[in-house]
């Protein structure tokens, strides 16, 4: 079960036909924070992420996760200074946070079909869901998942245990499933999805090296989990100074004359190519 919810890239800030992005739309860097840490998650409010994501799943022993259930219920009692998503662990966090006005969306661990987020649609209307495919029966169902429901505002990863469910020993053996849900998204109509964590927070370069195979492959920003990879993610995920004269010049181009064209560099502008620089240029006016 498919569902056909969406018209694909209608409505969308991300939508490559020139859509104007912005932080609120366009996020680059989604901060994990542990539930039952509170004054973590205060930090992370304060950390310049994009999104906070609470999670009530991975990051929480199970001892821990009533009480991380309460501290994140008076936390969304309120409005955030940041948009709050929450990664839940069970049908009775839904439950429990669904109506609280500070809650941004929800993060769905372990998808694995469409009919799964009808169900949670039904227990959270109106919630903007974030389904997280982390088996290979998720990624086979990438796009039904996608396009389940409108209430899907975005698709991501689980790479640690897809990477298990796979058996895969190195990171590019991941590029496929990658792949796969940046296809997906787009066909949903849904933005380009961030890239699952880099877990070795101290190892910068390899997240720098990461993220620029990431949008390679069409991602756009990353999830993190401690704030000083927030600004190595948001500068991998930004246009360069170069890619931004660049694709000005097109836009300019275009408008002096419509129609494809060469530029005096060689370059062949039409209007796949102008919709691309427009995209360029309207995250690169995302940062003040």
């Amino acid at each position: 079960m498919s569902g056909t919810g969406r018209t694909p890239g209608a409505g969308h800030a991300a939508d490559p036909g020139g859509a104007v992005l912005d932080r609120a739309h366009t996020p680059l860097t989604w901060l994990y924070a542990p539930g039952d840490r509170p004054a973590v998650v205060a930090k992370a409010l304060v950390s310049g992420a994009d999104v906070v994501i609470v999670d009530l799943e991975d990051a929480v022993a199970p001892h821990r996760r009533a009480y991380a259930l309460d501290a994140t219920a008076d936390l969304l009692a309120g409005v955030p200074p940041v948009p709050v998503h929450v990664r839940v662990h069970s049908p009775h966090d839904i439950s429990t946070l669904a109506s609280l006005p500070g809650l941004g969306g929800l993060r769905l661990p372990k998808v694995t079909h469409a009919t799964d987020i009808h169900r949670i649609a039904e227990l959270a209307p109106g919630v903007p869901l974030h389904p997280l495919l982390e088996s290979a029966l998720a990624v086979e169902h990438a796009h039904a998942i996608a396009s389940a429901h409108p209430a899907v505002r975005g698709v991501a990863l689980g790479e640690a245990d897809l990477r298990a469910d796979l058996g895969v020993r190195e990171d590019r053996g991941l590029d496929w499933s990658r792949g796969r849900l940046v296809v997906a998204a787009r066909a949903a109509g849904l933005p380009p999805p961030a890239q699952s964590v880099h877990p070795d927070i101290g190892d910068l370069a390899g997240l720098a090296a990461g993220c620029a195979r990431g949008r390679a492959l069409g991602f756009l920003g990353r999830a993190a989990i401690h704030p000083r990879q927030l600004p190595v993610i948001e500068r991998a995920y930004l246009p360069t100074p170069e890619e931004v004269d660049a694709a000005r010049q097109v836009v300019e181009a275009a408008a002096a004359e419509p129609g494809a064209q060469a530029l005096a560099d060689g370059r062949f502008v039409d209007a796949a190519v102008v919709a691309v620089a427009r995209r360029v240029l309207s995250l690169a006016a995302r940062t003040p």
